[in-house]
């Protein structure tokens, strides 16, 4: 088995902001010459996640306003008094979808459903550079 560790930089704008970013994992797929495995992703950090969803603008715009009815914004939060950042929402929210995902591949291919992305969710209260971690397991 090989294992092939790689990364993916993007910017986001924050306050849930939805990044696609099915076509990069599949570029670094194709590249690395796997043929069978799977991918994990991993987000450093703690006001991120990553998860899978139908990337179209209706589900674009539903995801924040979950997220707000379930870990309200303006709430105040213990982290907010302990730190000072105003992030609260954006850690709680992030621990909620998770910071990893894992994808088997086949035929170089991800085995994706036909309506579903990979998703990188910027949770934080302002614009960050972010990278996500992807490590390839196959042969």
């Amino acid at each position: 088995m090989k294992v092939i560790n790689e990364s993916l930089e993007f910017s986001t704008s924050g306050f849930s902001d939805m990044k696609d970013l099915t076509s990069g994992v599949s570029r670094i797929l194709s590249q690395s010459r796997l043929e069978n495995g799977i991918v994990t992703l991993f987000v450093p950090g703690s006001t991120g996640g990553v998860t899978t969803i139908e990337f179209e603008p209706g589900l674009q715009k539903d995801f924040p306003e979950l997220m707000e009815k379930l870990i309200p914004q303006k709430k105040s939060y213990h982290h907010d008094a302990t730190w000072g950042d105003d992030n609260g929402f954006s850690h709680l929210r992030a621990s909620l979808i998770g910071p990893s995902l894992t994808i088997p591949f086949s035929h170089s291919r991800l085995t994706l459903g036909t309506w579903q992305q990979i998703v990188f969710v910027d949770f934080d209260n302002r614009s960050r550079s972010r990278t996500l971690t992807l490590q390839f397991m196959g042969e």
